[in-house]
């Protein structure tokens, strides 16, 4: 790129050169005979945003192990930039369980800690000899300290600490939770600064509020980054670049996740139509093949080497097959499932006070709430895994009830996938009346006939969590309850598990720090607001998002006096007046609208409270859901005028 500067030299050339932070050539790796990838080549330059998508099994997790120096390449090289500072996030951090958080964070070796330690060090020594040789190594040590502004250090960790919770530094790690020790490793990795940081999911084990605060801080830093992340709000509102590894290979597409999925279905339909030719093709060149003699010609021969790359190209038209869904589910009953005055605790600790809710047909509820909160105690007290302190539950008999946990399954030493999901099931029936054996089922769930005879014990995160999902949707449920589903799943599964989970007729209840996910198939939200106190919240989680950002905007305008907008203080006169005061009808406006926003509250209130019941038919229920969206979208409608005129109310 070129930019002209005019002025006393006149149209000065000055060439602006993109900064490369990393560069990769030609990496492959392989574990006995499957290939992860081969030959890629990519680079990271400054300010790049980039996002890296594949299949699960196709080596993301690998390719950042081998970027952070804990693996190694079959082939290949890569470099990082010198003087640059780089940070990596693992997906599940390995933190020393035997320290406490203090230990910990004093034996991390980061540069900016090493700084601090070696400034310490020349400091002892100057004060035991002071030489001028022991005053050039402290000089030469301060001024690295005011480089990095290492003097900070320990408030900056403390800000950190306290953004991502983590408050009593005194805990051993081992007690910490998985959101816990996820949270201290993205404090210890953001602490120091760094000029390129690469994240493995960076969102699992979060909630929802600090996903929300990273991608704030992550979108608006001069930070470089390349993460793995299947959080697709995260994804495109961070991201400036994104890489798909697919086929053993790498394609670039420059913008967010919408430009990629635009792009990516351009990409696959025309290699669908290359596919189609390549197979007529491939026809032919077999019928050939089987017709001519034995002693081929050079001009023959050349034809079988070109046959080669035709069926490698027609066989071409899938990646790794595709997740299949679809399993019969019976009708339920008038009676679903009805909560009364439950009550949950853990010693002084409030999980669920007195609640009640009844179930309709076809709910499609969602559960948010910081971590700790109760999210997952809520789904094991309604499943029945775990008793109430108090209330009652009662279940129809029609209920058929799958409960996918975020912990998974606990399955048996040394079992095979195959004979783990016949315990379940011999056979499963499928939404069109067939009937297929637990064989078939597994390959519906991409476990091809040699993976089925795997041990469970050797299969990858992903893996794990599809066989997990396998075993809850053969028992052909009703009510389908998702604790986290999303975590470990790549883009692609997630969006085959979406389409199954937009059809299914019953009842779902999910639980997930994923907005995307929440708001595509979810419409009503139970929010976990701590203490025991469970919030009804009718409407998708972006609309309750908004909703809660115009009341904080309310809430600082009344905490806050308006202030007067000055007009041009300059003595000109500009010809146009500064807005000082409303006019009388914007006055009537505003007074008007205090009141108009209680009674829209007032009746989303009694909406919420009737579509809780569980006493109206489908027709009703329906009207008043439709409703109850556009009630919500009045009172941000007029909470946002109400803000503009109060400026300058009177």
């Amino acid at each position: 790129m070129l930019l002209y500067c005019f002025g006393s030299i006149n149209f000065a050339q000055i060439e602006v050169l993109e900064i490369n932070y990393f560069s990769a050539e030609n990496l492959s790796k392989s574990f006995g005979e499957q290939v992860l990838f081969e030959g890629l080549t990519f680079g990271l330059a400054r300010g790049d945003k980039t996002a890296l998508i594949a299949r699960n099994g196709t080596g993301k997790t690998t390719l950042l192990r081998i970027l952070s120096g804990k693996m190694e390449p079959d082939s290949g090289e890569f470099t990082f930039r010198g003087g640059i500072k780089t940070a990596f996030l693992e997906q599940s951090p390995e933190l020393d369980g035997s320290k406490t958080v203090d230990e910990l964070i004093l034996t991390t070796n980061t540069p900016v800690l090493e700084l601090i330690q070696r400034y310490e060090r020349a400091l002892d020594l100057h004060a035991e000899h002071q030489s001028a040789e022991t005053a050039k190594t402290l000089e030469e040590a301060s001024n690295e300290m005011d480089q990095v502004d290492a003097w900070d250090y320990e408030r900056r960790l403390k800000q950190l600490l306290d953004l991502f919770r983590i408050t009593d530094t005194s805990q051993v790690v081992s007690k910490l939770s998985g959101g816990e020790k996820k949270r201290l490793a993205l404090a210890l990795v953001l602490l120091d600064e760094p000029d390129l940081l690469v994240l493995d999911e960076p969102t699992n084990h979060l909630d929802i509020d600090m996903i929300e605060w990273l991608e704030r801080y992550l979108s608006q830093s001069n930070l470089t980054l390349l993460m793995v992340t299947h959080d697709r709000y995260f994804l495109d509102r961070v991201c400036n670049r994104i890489i798909e590894m697919s086929q053993g290979k790498m394609f670039h597409y420059q913008g967010n996740y919408e430009l990629f999925l635009q792009k990516r279905i351009e990409r696959e339909e025309l290699r669908k139509v290359e596919s189609e030719k390549a197979t007529q093709l491939m026809k032919k060149e077999l019928e050939w093949l089987r017709r001519s003699p034995k002693a081929r010609t050079g001009k023959s021969k050349a034809r079988i080497d070109a046959f080669d790359g035709i069926e490698e190209k027609a066989k071409r038209v899938s990646e790794h097959g595709e997740l299949k869904l679809q399993v019969k589910s019976p009708r339920l009953g008038g009676k679903i499932l009805d909560l009364e005055k439950i009550s949950k605790a853990y010693g002084p600790a409030k999980i669920i006070r007195e609640f009640t809710y009844k179930f309709s047909k076809a709910e499609r509820l969602g559960v948010i709430g910081k971590n700790g909160t109760g999210k997952t105690t809520f789904l094991d007290v309604i499943s029945e895994m775990e008793p109430q302190d108090s209330g009652t539950i009662d279940r129809g008999e029609t209920v058929v009830m799958g409960y996918y946990r975020q912990l998974g399954q606990t399955w048996k030493q040394g079992q095979r996938v195959i004979d783990a999901v016949k315990e379940f099931a011999e056979v499963v029936k499928m939404a069109d009346g067939k009937t297929i054996s637990a064989s078939q089922f597994l390959e519906h769930f991409l476990f091809s006939p040699e993976s089925q005879y795997k041990m469970i014990s050797k299969l990858s995160g992903g893996e794990l969590r599809r066989l997990h999902l396998l075993t809850v949707l053969i028992k052909n449920p009703n009510f389908l309850i998702l604790d986290e589903p999303t975590n470990d799943l790549d883009l692609f599964a997630l969006n085959k598990m979406e389409e199954f989970l937009l059809s299914f007729k019953g009842c779902l209840i999910i639980v997930s720090h994923d907005r995307y996910f929440l708001d595509k198939l979810t419409d009503h939200l139970f929010i976990f607001e701590g203490d025991g106190n469970i919030k009804d919240h009718y409407g998708t989680y972006s609309a309750y998002s908004r909703e809660q950002e115009l009341k904080e905007k309310k809430l600082k305008k009344n905490l806050e006096k308006p202030s007067v907008k000055q007009g041009n203080t300059s003595g000109k006169n500009t010809g146009v007046k500064a807005k000082t005061k409303l006019s009388y009808k914007e006055q009537q406006e505003y007074n008007r609208l205090e009141p108009e926003i209680e009674e829209l509250e007032q009746e989303k209130a009694s909406l919420e409270a009737e579509l809780g019941a569980g006493k109206l038919d489908y027709e009703s229920l329906e009207k008043k859901s439709k409703r109850v969206s556009e009630v919500i979208d009045l009172i941000e409608a007029k909470l946002q005028r109400w803000m503009e005129l109060g400026q300058y109310a009177e």
